[in-house]
């Protein structure tokens, strides 16, 4: 069976088939991340699919990728382009599960494109596994069908799947997708879970070589330890008190705020999530400008000038807004943005020094075995730095 440790960021990062959603206001109905059509086309942009073996040997690993999500996202959120953090998208895939359909191959699109990033972590907890077949080149087909990819050539466009079955297996030959996804400029980066020549011998370097990808191979038993810092209790503070200058409106905003507050709760539900310091890591991702709500947020819809406070129609304000004037409600959002930009301005610097914290000690503790999250960043460093992106970490 497989053994997947995920995110992303991973990921990264989770169970809607085959939705596609537009990033329209959230007044209105379906509104979601457009699978690339939601970004705003002046920012850079970054598509990260990840694709998820949910057979039988996963549960412990599923807990790995839940707690490293915003791990990675957070480093995503450090990069910018001529200046400009980019939009990030993520999708994700599960296959090799004997719950999916026989008739696709076991594989099932969970999120399209997306820049919900508590939507990502809320699939990746609904995750089960059940034993099942594991068809590498199948998934990496049906990505490369369903999703819509940007055709821009500056957007960092790239695929993380892992397992350790035989890349070989399945109907659909891997090196057709992978040959596809290299004439679409679509990279493709493989993490074999096991022995790296055993990696090496069942084609999992071989599907990253043809997709100008980087093949990874590490060790899913390692557990992922946070190492405590001074800043650690602070920061688990500012990530509630964050919540309260969010104001949900439209179809999706009492939904919205409701699975903001449970992701927070995800991030220490789990021992492997508590363990790895996802809170605080959720916290960091929080005061990122890659953290956006604004299909059921009002402070992040006006500031990304989606809306205007003046055009959302009474029946779709909070009770408390209902109450108030036009130029009351004016002065209450901006209250809130300004709440805001304090809170998530002591994130990061909270966040900054629990970095530096943590990069010290860990210069004196020897690893072996690299995480998950740091064989992900560094295939995403040299490859995002390729496409004029700066501040990746290594």
């Amino acid at each position: 069976m497989t053994y997947v440790r995920l995110l992303i960021a991973a990921i990264i990062l989770a169970t809607t088939a085959s939705l596609a959603f537009a990033k329209d206001s959230p007044a209105a109905a379906g509104a979601g991340a457009g699978a690339g059509a939601g970004a705003d086309a002046d920012k850079p942009l970054i598509q990260l699919a990840i694709c998820l073996d949910t057979s039988n040997s996963m549960d412990g690993l599923i807990d790995q990728a839940r707690s490293q999500l915003w791990t990675v996202v957070n480093e995503l959120a450090r990069t910018k382009r001529h200046g400009q953090t980019p939009s990030l998208q993520v999708a994700l895939y599960q296959y090799g599960n004997d719950t999916l359909s026989p008739q696709e191959n076991w594989i099932q699109l969970i999120l399209p494109f997306t820049d919900d990033l508590d939507k990502v972590s809320e699939k990746l907890f609904a995750l089960k596994t059940n034993g099942g077949s594991e068809f590498c080149g199948a998934v990496l087909a049906s990505s490369l069908k369903q999703l819509q990819w940007s055709s821009s050539p500056d957007a960092y466009k790239v695929i993380f799947i892992a397992g350790n079955e035989p890349f070989t297996q399945g109907p659909i030959d891997f090196h057709e997708p992978c040959a596809s996804a290299k004439s679409r400029d679509i990279i493709i980066n493989t993490i074999h879970c096991g022995p790296e020549q055993a990696g090496v011998a069942s084609g999992w370097r071989d599907g990253a070589t043809l997709a100008n990808g980087i093949f990874m191979s590490i060790d899913t038993n390692t557990a992922v330890v946070a190492i405590a810092a001074p800043q650690d209790k602070d920061l688990a503070q500012l990530s509630t008190h964050i919540n309260k200058t969010y104001i949900p409106y439209g179809i999706q905003g009492q939904e919205g705020a409701a699975r903001q507050v449970q992701q927070d709760v995800n991030a220490t539900s789990t021992p492997a999530a508590a363990s790895a310091g996802a809170v605080y890591t959720r916290a960091a991702a929080k005061g990122s400008g890659l953290y956006s709500n604004a299909r059921w947020d009002l402070v992040d819809a006006i500031t990304q000038k989606q809306v205007k406070i003046e055009d959302v129609k009474e029946a779709d304000l909070p009770e408390d807004l209902k109450k108030m004037t036009p130029d009351q409600r004016k002065q209450y959002v901006k209250e809130q943005t300004e709440k805001r930009a304090d809170i998530q301005k002591k994130i990061q610097d909270l966040s900054k020094a629990r970095e530096d914290y943590i990069a010290a000690k860990r210069k004196e503790q020897a690893t072996s075995q690299p995480t998950l999250d740091a064989a992900m960043l560094t295939a995403v460093h040299d490859q995002i730095t390729k496409k004029n992106f700066e501040g990746a970490a290594k």
